[in-house]
């Protein structure tokens, strides 16, 4: 996704030579945000950090433990992706997003101290390693880092992380960290650091991955603690679905884990959690009523078809869904479809997408309504009659198109 500031030529000189990195295939490994780090005085040894990786609920754990410390007067840094709608939400200083000037400032550095071609960063390594630096500037105590796949082989793991964090491992990436579940847990569990605490949620792990994060923990001299959902923290924090209570409780323990907290401290971070495009309610004069969600494989969909099926909602939405051709959209799409009225399906706007109609063949479903554009098929959906929300679902990509045109 590209930042919305309008025409080409009005974009700073360092958020444009991100911009040219393009697109890029994952390019496991350190060695070249390392090196960028070196030439930067190394900005990511001026804090403390805490690394979170998973399967699903990385992000919002993320920002809830930054909600937290913030509250309790922490200066934080939080570092995320992708974005849903500027790259300017990858980063955040005590909790405010970051102006498009001073990332494109920290950028700029960035591409100075760069090497072009083949060893130039990916556009990950390169907001990695501005993140990093807009830290250091912002003189923050704790750094809240998201792993962006995986966890070994991922550019945030150049931290020496005081806590790490790993919310569940479920199938999604298996071409990258796979083929197993296990394979993925043991990729996740690269995060954990000798003599550091390791946090894992107590729920969306199976038995074999679990057993992997507690051998893998061992091997690197950590301490592994699972943490299960806590009932003391319900109905805090404006993140919608009973799957955020483990992500909140998470979120809790590893905040604690470098500060210390009372209990007001931590309700008052967590009601102002901010988190856009998970089960989002946005209600728009004169029109129906979105709901927006990221969920992108079949674990992020089965806990949105729950929270239909809990709010009442099962049968009465209509689905707007479209998805990355790399995957499992079958998986993702059937416990969606089962609870929708109608269903529009769309590509998103990214490179990656599957195209509508191709989307239709693959789901088996060449009966499905597909529409040309995000636009038309939201404008569609929102044309039909209903007081329930349109759904939009499958991809951060469609959340974030839907996220422009009407957040």
């Amino acid at each position: 996704m590209t930042l919305d500031t309008g025409r080409s030529r009005d974009i700073p000189a360092g958020l444009a030579w991100l911009e040219a990195l393009g697109p890029q295939k994952i390019r496991p490994g350190l060695s070249r945000t390392l090196s960028l780090l070196s030439s930067l005085a190394n900005p990511q040894s001026s804090f403390s950090s805490i690394l979170i990786g998973g399967t699903n609920g990385k992000g919002s754990t993320a920002a809830s433990i930054s909600a937290i410390l913030t509250a309790a007067g922490v200066p934080c840094g939080l570092y995320t992706s992708p974005h849903l709608v500027s790259v300017t939400e990858r980063v955040r200083l005590r909790d405010r997003d970051v102006s498009a000037e001073a990332l494109s400032d920290a950028l700029s550095l960035v591409a100075a101290v760069s090497t072009p071609g083949d060893r130039s960063p990916t556009y990950f390594e390169a907001m990695t390693v501005a993140a990093f630096e807009l830290f250091r500037r912002a003189r923050v105590r704790v750094a809240v880092v998201e792993v962006g796949i995986g966890g070994r082989l991922d550019a945030t793991n150049v931290l020496e992380p005081d806590v790490s964090v790993v919310t569940n491992v479920a199938a999604d990436h298996l071409d990258v960290l796979g083929p197993t579940l296990e394979d993925v847990a043991r990729e996740k569990a690269g995060i954990f650091r000798k003599g550091q605490p390791a946090l894992a949620g107590a729920e969306g792990t199976s038995d074999g991955p679990r057993a992997v994060l507690h051998t893998e923990a061992r091997r690197a001299g950590a301490r592994l603690v699972e943490v299960p959902p806590a009932p003391r923290w319900e109905g805090f924090s404006p993140l919608a679905g009973a799957h955020q209570l483990q992500n909140v409780s998470l979120a809790v323990a590893a905040a604690r884990a470098v500060a210390p907290l009372d209990d007001a401290e931590i309700a008052h971070g967590l009601k102002a959690t901010r988190w856009r495009g998970r089960l989002e309610r946005i209600e728009t004069p004169g029109r129906r009523p979105l709901l927006v969600d990221g969920a992108h494989n079949p674990p992020g969909a089965l806990a949105l078809a729950a929270h239909l099926d809990a709010a009442g909602l099962s049968g009465a939405v209509d689905l707007l869904f479209g998805g990355m051709a790399d995957k499992d959209l079958a998986a993702v799409f059937a416990p969606l479809a089962a609870r929708a009225r109608r269903i529009v399906l769309v590509a998103p706007s990214s490179p990656r997408a599957e195209p509508a109609a191709r989307l239709a063949g693959r789901l088996g479903r060449p009966d499905l309504e597909t529409a040309p554009s995000v636009a038309e098929g939201l404008a569609r959906l929102e044309a039909a009659r209903g007081a329930a929300p349109i759904l939009v679902a499958g991809s951060l990509y469609l959340a974030g198109d839907v996220l422009r045109l009407r957040g």
